[in-house]
């Protein structure tokens, strides 16, 4: 176990405070403050992925750790885009971020279940030796691309509603791609 300065921050603190500057992010976004919102999510960006490297630098990892880490991420992934479509108030931002948001429930249930399928059969997470609690077939819209996509809707709130559809037909592909990955490997 690794002592020093930095066993002295917990990764659930980090992962709190990831938490709170995301949501802060979308209150800024909903009152029309985008650069402010833009600087928040890159920060709740940065510190989301700070929490798993600290607890397993300082030998801190935790099931609850890891399980806080995912369900806060996706309160910011809900919190942001409803912040933007508060701002914008039309039924069309609303009935994109609809859209949106009933493409990230769909793509949820098909990694969330895909990965207890995995670990249920040993080929998951512990048995690769991954770095995360959970493993799931990759897709076309993961991390890095969300992190575009929501920074976009950011810089760019005057073309919110093509950009939450496209995100949401994205989604919805990778979300047809673990199909096709679980009817071959399942």
């Amino acid at each position: 176990m690794r002592r020093g300065p930095l066993r002295l921050l917990h990764p659930t603190s980090v992962t709190l405070l990831a938490a709170v500057v995301g949501i802060a992010a979308a209150g800024a976004a909903w009152q029309g403050a985008y650069l402010p919102a833009i600087g928040l999510w890159i920060l709740n960006r940065i510190l989301d992925g700070l929490d798993g490297t600290l607890a397993r630098v300082t030998d801190q990892q935790s099931d609850l750790g890891a399980y806080l880490d995912i369900v806060l991420d996706h309160v910011v992934y809900v919190a942001v885009p409803l912040g933007l479509a508060l701002a914008a108030a039309t039924d069309a931002a609303y009935f994109a971020l609809a859209a949106l948001l009933a493409s990230f429930y769909i793509n949820a249930a098909s990694w969330m279940y895909l990965a207890a399928l995995l670990e249920k059969r040993t080929s998951g997470a512990v048995a690769r030796g991954d770095l995360t609690t959970v493993t799931m077939p990759g897709g076309l819209i993961e991390g890095a691309e969300t992190v575009v996509f929501y920074t976009m809707f950011l810089l760019l709130p005057d073309l919110l509603v093509p950009l939450f559809g496209l995100m949401a037909i994205l989604v919805l592909v990778t979300v047809g791609q673990r199909l096709v990955w679980a009817l071959r490997e399942l």
